[in-house]
């Protein structure tokens, strides 16, 4: 089934090394806080942390109740990270089988160009629609969250 996709990208005045040691504490994860419709985070923490993040399984609640895992795929520190979103809770199961999240890390300047790419894959053709909505607040939220990393610098 074809996918949601939607990709942000913001200049954050940090090194790329900063970025990915930000994105590894799951301290800094409640930060998160939605918009609209999507919820953010209240807590984040690992259920598995391997030495090298591969295969690193993250637990995520979400403040409307919510939760899902966070499996790490991708790490290249200061260059890339791939996360798959899954084994959601309703009513998001509902809709989606899961979700991949692609950071791309390129330093300019004594800053780095950070560009965040999401597939969001329906269960079935009916939930693409819906979907789509919630991409349209996401993709609000992470614009946000983006700005404010930027703005804590």
């Amino acid at each position: 089934m074809k996918p949601v996709t939607f990709q942000c990208s913001h200049l954050i005045p940090r090194s790329a090394a900063e970025i990915c040691s930000a994105a590894a504490d799951t301290d800094l994860w409640s930060s998160f806080k939605g918009y609209g419709i999507l919820p953010g985070i209240e807590k984040a923490s690992y259920d598995k942390r391997t030495e090298d993040m591969l295969g690193s399984r993250i637990r995520v609640r979400s403040t409307d109740g919510s939760e899902y895992i966070e499996e790490i795929y991708k790490w290249v520190p200061g260059k890339e990270i791939g996360m798959r979103f899954c084994e959601f809770t309703p009513p998001l199961s509902n809709l989606a089988s899961h979700f991949t999240e692609e950071w791309t890390l390129v330093e300019k300047n004594n800053a780095t160009q950070v560009t965040r790419s999401f597939q969001m894959f329906p269960k079935q053709a009916a939930a693409r629609p819906v979907l789509w909505l919630i991409s349209l607040f996401f993709r609000r939220a992470i614009q946000l969250q983006l700005a404010q990393m930027a703005a804590l610098a």
